[in-house]
């Protein structure tokens, strides 16, 4: 296999195997294959290799001097503005298919920057990992939050962290309340006393902060949960093109938000190793690292074989859900997740206030609970560690309410 998966002629082949990278680029052509490239953009891409390696010639260069700013002033000599939009991406694509095979040495990283905030942030981060043995999500979530704090706080000015006062943490909070919503502005003062309790064990302020800092009201179970009705659920997956690769994947994906409840982040997480087909049973990535075993709809199966079988690219990643477009990766965030829903929600014309994944979530408890499941039974399903985070489907249970509801003391007019 080599370039001959793209151009077919002899005389093609042969004017590609040109200059540096001329050794190369047989390896790269099957690299390109295997992450799922058209033949259209492959041709592209290999072209772009040729250009490269015919200037490293004509600059007397060899492969082995082949880095980042070495594309990148190969660029600026075809003229940026003149380039096609791939061309960068295809440069680093080539370094990373060079560097995987041991051709050229590994990136330098970049230093990192040495300024006192930056300082502060990597020995914050190393107390939340090594001692509170938080995960990288949450290190990802709090350390921002903490380098605002202080670039707010001192600017330009010198970093001296015995000036901080319960007055500078308040006026923070406040300003950041003012215009993130409310579960992100407890974050906020969640951060904010975490890090000043860590800079009063380390000596760096003579007062403990942490407790003056100000909370932000969010009433536990002050709001209804964000819900679809069954026939709105079912428009939902009806709204995928099944005759399409990427509307049978993201049936498959709907399916398992609307009938195991799983939040974005677990569809994400599945791999081709967290299920037994035979026993009709999925491994679940939870939160805390937890691995729960749940078993596996009947209508989510087929919808998952029909997936595999048809539409899921061959490449090597085990993850379940893939990129329909080159190159072939697993989803990494539960941002992807999140926009298959909205898109959904787009095709079957539901207007809904809240469109993330975890609306099908709330729509299942809230269907089993019309249907006569116990709070308990909804708890079990959506593997609520305190029957308390549960408690709030209790307020859409009319018929239940009803029962409790005192009479009004004039009667019925």
């Amino acid at each position: 296999m080599s370039i001959e998966l793209f151009f077919p002629t002899a005389e093609n082949r042969r004017r590609l195997h040109a200059g540096p990278l001329a050794r190369d680029i047989d390896g790269f052509a099957v690299w390109l294959s295997v992450e799922g490239y058209a033949r259209p953009s492959a041709r592209e891409k290999l072209r772009f290799v040729e250009l490269l390696s015919r200037w490293l010639e004509s600059e007397e260069l060899g492969v082995e001097d082949l880095d980042e700013q070495r594309v990148e002033a190969f660029l600026l000599a075809r003229g940026w503005s003149n380039g096609r939009r791939g061309e960068a991406a295809t440069g680093r694509q080539l370094l990373c298919y060079l560097r995987g095979s041991g051709v050229i040495p590994a990136a330098v990283p970049c230093p990192d920057s040495d300024t006192p905030i930056d300082r502060i942030g990597r020995i914050y981060e190393r107390f939340l990992v090594n001692e509170r043995g938080v995960s990288p999500a949450t290190v990802t979530n709090y350390l921002p939050i903490v380098r605002t704090f202080l670039t707010e706080h001192f600017g330009a000015r010198e970093v001296v962290l015995e000036t901080l006062g319960v007055r500078d943490a308040n006026q923070f909070v406040l300003r950041q309340a003012r215009r993130l919503s409310r579960s992100r502005a407890k974050l906020v003062v969640t951060v904010l006393r975490s890090f000043l309790r860590h800079l009063y064990q380390r000596g760096d302020v003579p007062v403990d902060l942490s407790s003056a800092v100000v909370p932000v009201m969010h009433w536990r179970l002050s709001g209804l949960p964000k819900a679809l009705a069954p026939e709105q659920v079912e428009a939902l997956l009806e709204s995928c093109d099944r005759s399409t690769a990427t509307g049978q994947r993201d049936h498959a994906i709907l399916l398992l938000l609307a009938r195991l409840g799983l939040r974005a982040g677990e569809v994400v997480a599945l791999t081709l190793d967290d299920f037994n087909w035979d026993e009709g049973i999925v491994t679940v990535h939870g939160k805390g690292k937890r691995r729960e075993l749940l078993p596996l709809p009947h209508e989510a199966g087929e919808s998952l074989t029909e997936y595999l079988r048809a539409s899921r690219p061959v490449c090597p990643t085990r993850r379940l859900f893939v990129r329909m477009h080159a190159p072939h990766r697993g989803f990494s965030t539960s941002v992807a997740i999140c926009n298959v829903v909205r898109r959904a929600l787009t095709r079957a014309g539901i207007d809904s206030a809240f469109k993330g994944a975890h609306l099908l979530r709330h729509s299942l408890a809230t269907g089993m609970l019309h249907n006569g499941a116990s709070l308990e039974d909804i708890g079990q399903l959506l593997r609520h560690r305190h029957p308390e985070t549960t408690q709030i489907y209790a307020k859409v249970d009319l018929n239940a309410l009803r029962a409790v509801a005192p009479a009004w003391p004039g009667g019925v007019a």
